[in-house]
């Protein structure tokens, strides 16, 4: 099972501690390509995708879409998760 961690371009703090460990956390340049990203990431078999509280605010859509598919999470991290 693949996971993902998807925050701001400017946000060095959410998920660093797991950027540092090498999992696949990205950094997004333009916030308004959050969805086109995570279509990017299911369509590469990524199973668990982790938004940071700031980026799911871009991707109501897209959340929306994969709130009730089965092969799929969208998890958005609170504000106080820095990891």
């Amino acid at each position: 099972m693949r996971v993902s961690w998807i925050r701001g371009k400017d946000d060095t703090q959410s998920f660093r501690i797991l950027k540092n460990l090498g999992f696949d956390v990205y950094n997004m340049e333009d916030p308004e390509n959050t969805d086109k990203k995570i279509e990017e990431l299911v369509q590469n078999d990524y199973k668990i995708i982790v938004l940071s509280n700031e980026i799911a605010s871009f991707s109501s859509d897209i959340i929306t879409k994969y709130s009730h598919d089965e092969d799929v999470s969208i998890v958005i991290a609170p504000n106080e998760n820095k990891l």
